[in-house]
């Protein structure tokens, strides 16, 4: 049983569903998102309303902190400046607060944008160099470097998790390559925060995918076995978009609709490019 678990982004898709595990992982569990707090939260958990951009509202939630789990951050491209805060400083001021108050590590949402102009057929593993899409992505970049020198400066672990696409179903063609479930997702999160030593580690966020674009094969300490495909999905999915344009950035990288966008565009845009020459 940890001590204290720290969950940032707790109003989010994925923060939703990790704070049930997560309270029965510590004994104390302090959520926290820039929104208020939900009707219901577990017995050991309390929230917090707090601004990843201001370290004077994040540094006391990590008194006594032994994990970090950082989801927080805007979760779509923007212009550079609407990102700098949540994403860049909220990330800085997480690492630094944490890394004050004695943290052992910190899992960290990040992204396959961080590597988003990646060619979706490379078979990319997780030392790929960083090669990101968007503002966004390059936050996720950012992140990850932080992480690998508070680790290498100051001996604060942390495992980088690069989430494909975390629905409860498969949405559309692309997701039949890059699905993570739920259940996957709370899965390889539980992983990161027991495994016994993980230092400095990067991890793929995708399920048994038989489509699955990228590698985990030099992971395999992390012990994450997923259990679901997004394949039982592939015969719906194919029906409904039989043919795609081969020369569609949207599919041949690895960032979708990111990387479909000009920087500083929303990646709803991006869907909307990704599909004009399907069907």
């Amino acid at each position: 049983m940890l001590r204290k678990i720290v969950l940032t982004g707790a109003a989010g898709f994925i923060g939703s569903r990790l704070r049930g595990p997560l309270s029965a992982m510590a004994e104390e569990l302090v959520s926290t998102d820039i929104t208020e707090a939900p009707a219901e939260t577990n017995g050991n958990e309390t929230w917090v309303t707090a601004d990843l951009a201001e370290m004077d509202q994040i540094a006391p939630l990590m008194d006594g902190v032994e994990m970090v789990v950082h989801l927080g951050a805007r979760v779509d491209e923007a212009p550079f400046p609407e990102l700098l805060g949540p994403n860049y400083v909220g990330a800085y001021n997480i690492w630094e607060s944490a890394y004050q108050a004695g943290a052992r590590r910190i899992v960290y949402a990040s992204s396959i944008h961080a590597v988003g102009m990646c060619d979706t057929n490379a078979g990319i593993g997780v030392d790929e160099p960083h090669r990101p899409d968007t503002f966004y992505g390059l936050a996720k970049c950012f992140a990850e470097d932080l992480g690998r020198m508070y680790w290498e400066k100051r001996g604060l672990e942390s495992v980088h998790l690069r989430i494909l696409s975390c629905t409860e179903e498969p949405q559309n063609l692309r997701a039949l390559t890059t699905w993570l479930s739920p259940r996957d997702c709370v899965h390889l999160v539980e992983r990161a925060i027991l495994t016994p030593t993980v230092g400095f580690t990067v991890a793929y966020g995708v399920s048994a995918n038989d489509r699955a674009p990228v590698l985990n094969d030099k992971v395999p300490f992390l012990g994450y076995r997923p259990q679901d495909n997004a394949e039982d999905w592939a015969k719906a999915l194919m029906a409904k978009t039989p043919r795609v344009d081969a020369q569609n950035l949207g599919y041949s990288k690895l960032g979708g609709p990111f990387a479909v966008v000009d920087l500083g565009e929303s990646g709803v845009e991006g869907i909307r490019k990704m599909t004009e020459n399907e069907g």
